[in-house]
């Protein structure tokens, strides 16, 4: 039949390689930095206990394992098992046999992350979570070495790196004005979240290249999207720019997985003879085995096909929506959602100083020594570093605070914790001036962070100039004892 032969596309087999084992690759540095991080943040001790969360937690709206019992043991072990059955996945192995043991490790994969995800409160409500989710759940149905990959999952992806690229277009179209009159990067390699090694040189680029690269955004998210919907090779140089635009992202700052998620999924536009004119090492396959699909697998793939097209009603409407929704899942299952980042840039950064001193006074001539962090600015020496995809949520989150207010519960158990030189949270920071013992006060300070010109850097080897703002939280001590300036 015509419309069988339609829905087999041998001509996308490196693409499924490329999708399968990169999106399992980015859920084996989700359940890493999980097992490592979720404890100490969110743990039966952590800053938000999970056990504490589930007490008013609404399972029908919010689906996990943890629903009825929640441990550290037990998180360790979802981490474990999401680790091995992502590397199998790595290694290609599942993909050996027939079509649904893919499927059913994607599957096991979406449903392990999804648990952690929907108990991980602030600590998780970043959009590449959903988007990790979202693609986990549709590569499950790619097949397997045995089959041809389905068209219709292709599209299906496609249409996920539509949402992705044009959404967050959109969204900056209709939000800042930064973004409309482009000067949007005058700021944001200087005031994203986790700058990385070449933030600062990208920064101190001419002002006239800064607006080049708003208009290489707004080209490669408003317009290019459409063009994977074409017939190839423009599909697949479609990709290509996206591909080449989110390389810059990566280059340029630390956004976790989202930028290499965007690179996977467009391979889903890629077809074989391009890859391999572009890649002349790349193996063209012979001619597929004819009817090498099974009836059975072309009902399952008809039907997540239909799920996944009845499910972008809403996304669609959002995206046509003059509200439009960022980072946004429309059913409990995280299923095609919408997505979007930076519809405003911050001007001026912000950077939120925890201090401590052993002193048995608070004052200001006491010896006071700051808290070193993995990733967010702090010594203006430090050359910052590249840690996407891997995700550090406490130095995200740290952005957020002087944003919003640093008076949020996490923060100050951050804090007591700090009090009690709790091991697991002083292993989420780069360096304990205390080595271990605990300080008798802490205190919060914020200052006005800003990228050293070339001169600056010549004449102190300083990276960052920083001005102190004011102290956003007087200091504190254990029992609730807090100083107060006079």
């Amino acid at each position: 039949m015509d419309w069988v032969s339609w829905f087999d596309a041998p001509e996308y087999g490196f693409a499924r390689q490329v999708l399968q084992r990169g999106v399992a690759a980015l859920f084996f540095v989700a359940f890493l930095s999980s097992l490592n991080q979720f404890p100490a943040l969110l743990g039966e001790r952590g800053l938000l206990p999970v056990p504490d969360y589930l007490e008013g937690f609404s399972a029908r709206r919010r689906p996990t394992l943890f629903r009825w019992r929640y441990s550290d043991r037990l998180l360790r072990g979802v981490c474990l098992t999401g680790l091995a059955i992502s590397a199998l996945l790595v290694a290609g192995i599942p993909q050996l046999g027939p079509p649904w043991v893919p499927l059913i490790a994607f599957l096991a994969l979406w449903l392990l992350y999804m648990s952690i995800v929907n108990v991980g409160q602030t600590f998780y409500g970043f959009g590449w979570e959903m988007l990790l989710l979202e693609a986990g759940f549709t590569v499950a149905f790619l097949g397997s070495d045995q089959t041809e990959p389905p068209r219709t999952i292709l599209l299906l992806l496609a249409w996920l790196v539509f949402r992705l690229e044009f959404g967050a277009g959109m969204i900056k179209i209709r939000g800042g004005r930064e973004w409309r009159d482009l000067t949007a990067l005058y700021y944001h390699h200087e005031t994203q979240p986790m700058p990385g090694p070449l933030s600062r040189q990208a920064h101190l680029l001419p002002k006239p290249f800064h607006r080049l690269e708003v208009l290489g955004n707004h080209f490669a998210q408003l317009v290019v999207p459409f063009f994977i919907f074409a017939p190839q090779p423009l599909a697949s140089a479609a990709a290509g720019i996206i591909i080449f635009t989110q390389l810059w992202l990566v280059a340029s700052g630390n956004f976790a997985w989202l930028n290499w998620m965007a690179i996977v999924l467009a391979f889903a536009a890629v077809s074989d003879p391009v890859a391999h004119a572009v890649l002349p090492f790349l193996p063209l396959d012979g001619d597929p085995e004819e009817g090498s699909n099974p009836p059975y697998w072309l009902a399952i793939t008809l039907v997540a096909t239909m799920l996944l097209v009845v499910l972008s009603y809403w996304p669609v409407r959002n995206l046509l929506s003059k509200g439009q929704l960022m980072n946004a899942s429309f059913n409990r299952w995280q299923l095609v959602n919408t997505y979007g980042a930076f519809g405003t840039v911050t001007k001026h950064r912000v950077e939120i100083v925890v201090e401590g001193t052993l002193d048995e006074e608070p004052e200001d001539s006491a010896d006071w020594r700051e808290y070193a962090f993995k990733g967010k600015p702090g010594d203006l020496r430090r050359l910052p570093r590249q840690w996407a995809p891997y995700h550090l949520r406490l130095d995200w989150l740290m952005w957020f605070l002087p944003l919003r207010t640093v008076h949020e519960e996490w923060f100050y158990a951050f804090l007591t914790k700090l009090l009690e030189a709790d091991q697991r949270t002083l292993r989420l920071l780069r360096a304990d001036p205390f080595d271990g013992d605990p300080p008798r006060w802490v205190r919060v300070n914020s200052y006005l962070y800003r990228f050293a010109t070339r001169a600056e850097f010549r004449e102190t080897g300083e990276r960052w100039v920083r001005m102190p703002l004011y102290e956003a939280i007087p200091p504190l001590s254990l029992g609730g004892s807090r100083r107060r300036r006079r």
